[in-house]
């Protein structure tokens, strides 16, 4: 039993490094380790206890430390797998973000100029329908009234047209030049 003693400290301090990663080794685990150390001669477990590259070669060797390894190995294999997935697919969405900013950009111009065109066409509608426009209109149009009452009384005068369709019509074109010449003049007075 005293090789289990000088053995004993170095074996729990192995066991206690495990234990914070994952549980104790099972009883099977741990009798195999013993085996293996009782194999050894004083010599080489004083060895061992000296020489860190002979410990850590025999600590190497145990099955629960290549299982370890292995899963520690393969784990950093799929890390950088996942990695270099993450790489490949990075470029993936650059090009995706530039085709969407692109796309943006694309359909902001257009709406832009939609919305300039609309806000073009607003103003030019509202130049027509503002005051003075409004009023120059009314004063175009009783030009056009005072016009035609003047060629119907012309055609009158030349005998073209007989009494009474030119009074109609005179009196019609009259009352229409009338009211508008009103409205003008409200216009007018109403924007002093």
């Amino acid at each position: 039993m005293p090789i289990s003693s000088n053995v004993g400290p170095h074996q729990r301090a192995s066991d206690n490094s495990q234990s914070s990663s994952r549980a104790q080794p099972s009883p099977a685990e741990a009798a195999g380790i013993i085996a293996r150390l009782k194999d050894k001669s004083v010599d080489e477990l004083q060895r061992l206890l000296k020489d860190k590259e002979a410990y850590n070669a025999f600590f190497n060797s145990l099955d629960q430390v290549k299982t370890q390894n292995n899963l520690r190995d393969e784990l950093r294999k799929e890390t950088v797998q996942l990695a270099r997935e993450n790489l490949e697919k990075e470029q993936r969405i650059l090009e995706l973000r530039n085709q969407c900013t692109i796309i943006r950009t694309t359909e902001l111009a257009a709406a832009q100029d939609r919305l300039a065109e609309l806000e073009r066409q607003k103003d030019e509608i509202m130049r027509s329908y503002s005051p003075a426009a409004l009023l120059d209109k009314l004063q175009k149009s009783m030009a056009k009234l005072d016009e035609e009452s003047e060629e119907l009384h012309q055609k009158f005068l030349e005998k073209d047209i007989d009494l009474p369709t030119f009074v109609q019509k005179y009196k019609k074109l009259r009352a229409a030049y009338h009211k508008q010449a009103l409205l003008h003049l409200a216009g007018k007075t109403s924007l002093r």
